[in-house]
Formats: C-alpha cells, sequence, structure tokens
C-alpha cells in the first residue's frame, strides 16, 4: 500500500457519506478524482488488503435475523462440508476453529422464524447437526485500525 491507499482505508473506517456522489465527496477530501478513488478500493479488495467494502446494517432492526452458528466437521472433510454450507446464500461467512466445533458461520435470515429451518436443510445437506447461538445481548465495539 501506498501513502494515497493508507490515507483512504483512514478515512473510510467508520464512515461514508450519504449524498449524491459519496465517492466524488470522499475523492475530493482525500485530494485525488472520483475514479482514482474507486480504482484503488477495487485493487485493494482485489490483493486482499481488504476483505470487504460496504456498510454494516442491524439487521434485527430491519425484521431479520443474524445467527452464530457450529457444527463439527471431520477434518478430512472439512472442506466439502464448508462448499454445502457455504452454498446456503443465508450463510454470511464461515470459520474455521480449533475446537471439537471447529467450523463456526453466521446464518442471516430475513425473519427470525427461518432459522431453524435453514439449520435443519444444513443438517441435512451435510449430514451433520447445526448448533444455533442466538445473540443475547448486543455490543458496539467500534474498531479502527491504522492503516
Amino acid at each position: 500500500m501506498d501513502e494515497t491507499d493508507r490515507a483512504i482505508v483512514n478515512a473510510l473506517q467508520g464512515g461514508f457519506p450519504v449524498c449524491d456522489e459519496p465517492y466524488a465527496a470522499v475523492a475530493r477530501t482525500l485530494g485525488i478524482g472520483e475514479q482514482e478513488l474507486i480504482d484503488r478500493l477495487r485493487g485493494l479488495l482485489e490483493r486482499g488488503v481488504l476483505a470487504r467494502f460496504g456498510p454494516l446494517y442491524q439487521v434485527e432492526r430491519m425484521g431479520g435475523s443474524f445467527v452464530l452458528a457450529a457444527l463439527s466437521a471431520p477434518d478430512e472433510d472439512f472442506d466439502r462440508l464448508a462448499d454445502l454450507v457455504n452454498a446456503f446464500p443465508e450463510v454470511a461467512h464461515n470459520y474455521r476453529r480449533e475446537h471439537r466445533l471447529n467450523m463456526w458461520f453466521v446464518l442471516a435470515t430475513e425473519s427470525p422464524e427461518q432459522v431453524p429451518e435453514i439449520a435443519r436443510r444444513i443438517e441435512a445437506a451435510t449430514g451433520l447437526g447445526v448448533y444455533l447461538f442466538p445473540k443475547e445481548r448486543e455490543y458496539f465495539v467500534e474498531l479502527r485500525l491504522v492503516a
């Protein structure tokens, strides 16, 4: 990353303007052109410097649900099972952990009532039990990393 990339990462953590031309507005504050900003963001994503660029929603306020889930996948079959789990559009992301429950993923559904059904479908596809860990309390931790 060069200094401009660092400035972009630092400037965009925690906020993005809500206006007709948000990229142009950010680009002006950084002293670069709108297209350069877009191209640099695309490059940061393609190189894996950024994992994602986009909003975070409080899905519960919109009637949906996020639920942490886990299962025990045999190590020799982990990748195939991860592919099966990740094929569900409701699976937001998936992590491997060093634990008896070694596959952890997030279910994102349009309503809380859909969670058990999606878990049952994943169980049917994988042949493994899915453990659901619904959120008990919401915490806001604003993490900003200086690039």
